[in-house]
Formats: structure tokens, sequence, C-alpha cells
């Protein structure tokens, strides 16, 4: 940042808002997903990062991703899968959180998410054990007390293998680039599209909305 500041680039530092996090997490804007959790023996996991876009955009993959056995052919051949997952919701307008377990209650967790600037899955629960599967960030930039008004970065922590979707479910879902808020100044809509991390770069109309994904 003092580096962007000397060259007197472009929005250096804009991320360090003035209520920023706190301890480690200071300073690096409201795109945050924190979960703990009991490291398995072997433990897989995927971050995703998206730019140019809303924490909405997280809500048909991970519906995907955890729901649909069209996607997830594990929910129907896993034991550990096949009961199904506790999807926890949250609305970002009334910061209010409701639970719905999947696939009981299916029809009505797509009638939230599917108002994606309002409804955002926050996270992902195996019902089996309690087990933590998924956690997004959830906070948009208009939604908090500063200067600037638009969209987020957000990010997502999806975990792997082993009783959960395989990476390969994970990654799916994001071969369909369907439409989410974002683009020029977030007023737009566009295709979230999957990128490497050497192609994350946008200049056209300041998009278009695009997500990488890290394995570790």
């Amino acid at each position: 940042m003092k580096v962007s500041k000397k060259l007197k680039l472009y929005a250096a530092g804009q991320d360090l808002l003035s209520i920023a996090f706190s301890g480690n997490l200071k300073g690096m804007g409201p795109g945050v997903a924190e979960v703990t959790f009991e490291e398995r023996t072997s433990e897989p996991n995927v971050i995703l990062m998206a730019d140019k876009t809303e924490p909405g955009a997280w809500n048909l993959p991970l519906y995907k991703i955890f729901s649909d056995p069209f996607n997830t052919a594990g929910l129907i051949i896993d034991e550990a899968l096949h009961k199904g997952f506790t999807f926890r919701v949250m609305d970002i307008i009334e910061d209010k959180l409701v639970d719905l377990n999947t696939p009981e209650e299916l029809y009505d967790l797509l009638a939230l998410i599917g108002t994606t600037h309002r409804y955002v899955i926050h996270s992902v629960i195996r019902r089996t054990d309690g087990f933590s599967a998924s956690v997004a960030s959830t906070t948009r930039l208009s939604l908090i007390p500063g200067r600037y008004v638009g969209k987020n970065d957000p990010v997502l922590f999806v975990r792997a293998q082993h009783g959960l979707p395989t990476v390969g479910e994970i990654l799916e879902p994001f071969a369909f680039q369907h439409l989410v808020a974002g683009w020029m100044r977030g007023s737009h809509q566009g295709p979230l599209m999957p990128v490497s991390i050497k192609n994350a770069k946008c200049t056209r109309f300041d998009g278009s909305p695009r997500v990488v994904a890290l394995g570790f």
C-alpha cells in the first residue's frame, strides 16, 4: 500500500474501511470468511475468491454443490452425504439467520436464495454430525457505514472429500456462468466467469465478474 501511494496508483488502500476488522484481519476489507474446525487426517479444501460481484453470487453454486444430485452424485451413493445438509441463510438487510434442511426444505431454501441481494448462504453444515462443510463471506460494502457504496469481493471456503463433495463436484457448478450482480460500479448483471489467477484481470466495463479457486 505504501508503494502504491508513493506511485500515486488509483485507489491505493481502498479496502482500509473506516470500520476495519480487528486483530489479524484488520485492513483486509469485508470479504472475509472464518471457520474453526478440527483437522482431519486428510484435509483437502478449496478457497474461492470472486471480484466485481456480491456475496449472493455463491447462492447457486452452493445449492448445486450440497443439494443437487445431478451435480453431486455423492448425495445419492455416499451415506455420509445422503441425509443432506443444513443451509444457514442470512438476511443481510435485517441481519437475521435461518437454518433450512435439505432435501425436505429444498423449496423453502430456493424461495430465499433466489433473492441474491438480500438472502445469502452464510454456511453449510453436514446434518449427520454438525460437521462444518462450507462458510462464505456475507457482508456487502453498501451495508457498511462508510464512504463506498457498491459490491464487495466475496470469498468462499469449502471442505472436500471423505463424506463431503469431491473437488470435482465443488468446481462443476462454475462451468455454468450464471448471472450475478456486479460489473461497473456494481450496478449491472453479468456472467460469473471462472478464470486462472494469471487471467484474473479486469479492464472492459470493470469486469466481468470473475472467480478463481485455490486448492489446499
